[in-house]
């Protein structure tokens, strides 16, 4: 009996999570589309009237890019969730060679790596792997990255490590930025709105990382975060082996 009340608090847990995730997202969506919609709107009203100098008017035009785009990437990331939550999705385990998969992200990132002067280095097995769904974690990695390079500071490099035994395999992303106080780790899978900046003024809306841990769950792998403020961060992603992989 005991058993059979765990299982069900669980899983009233698990659910009261999605339907948190679900209203947070939601939230966040509609009031930054609201807020974007209504600056423009106020800025163009502006212009009209006169009361803004065209000269103002275009020293304003980088911070209505960087809201635009944080705003496109809410979007983007909510649309990949929700291809998660109908149409009947299923996860679709498939071999996954972790090195390629870092290669692939590598090339995407050549541009702000070059850029912020940092290295990015595959450390482990060459031929480690997971079988998992390729969409979700493809998603994850890219995520997780990403915030890595976006919050290390110039010329400090990052590393992509991959170990394997007969239990799990583990991935880790490393690098040396910014950093969080251990407050802040502790409850940065929380459903607030928060928005971050990167090293180079890059725009995080907090948002992805909690789609992250959503795709996490759905693999049915854990992650963990360790990080200090000012010495930098590590992502750590377990995931169990499958057997007759």
């Amino acid at each position: 009996m005991n058993d059979i009340i765990h299982e069900l608090q669980l899983k009233i847990e698990k659910l009261q999570d999605e339907n948190n995730f679900k209203n947070a997202l939601i939230t966040i969506l509609s009031h930054d589309s609201k807020e974007m919609s209504g600056n423009f709107l106020m800025l163009a009203e502006a212009v009209e009237q006169k009361s803004i100098s065209q000269d103002d008017f275009f020293k304003l035009l980088p911070q209505i890019k960087s809201d635009a785009q944080k705003d496109l990437q809410a979007v983007q990331d909510s649309t990949n969730w929700l291809k998660t939550q109908y149409g009947g999705f299923k996860i679709k385990p498939e071999r996954i060679m972790l090195k390629a998969l870092f290669d692939h992200f590598k090339k995407k990132y050549e541009p702000i790596l070059s850029q912020k002067n940092i290295l990015l280095y595959y450390k482990g097995d060459p031929n480690a792997f997971i079988k998992t769904d390729r969409i979700l974690f493809s998603f994850v990695i890219d995520k997780i990255l990403n915030n890595a390079i976006k919050y290390s500071f110039p010329g400090h490099d990052v590393y992509f490590q991959a170990v394997s035994d007969d239990m799990e395999t583990v991935i880790s992303v490393t690098d040396s930025g910014t950093g969080m106080d251990e407050r802040f780790v502790s409850n940065i899978f929380k459903h607030d709105k928060a928005v971050f900046q990167g090293t180079a003024g890059e725009i995080g809306v907090g948002l992805s990382l909690k789609i992250v841990k959503n795709f996490i769950l759905l693999m049915n792998a854990n992650i963990e975060i360790i990080s200090a403020e000012g010495k930098g961060t590590t992502v750590t992603i377990k995931f169990p082996v499958i057997e007759n992989e």
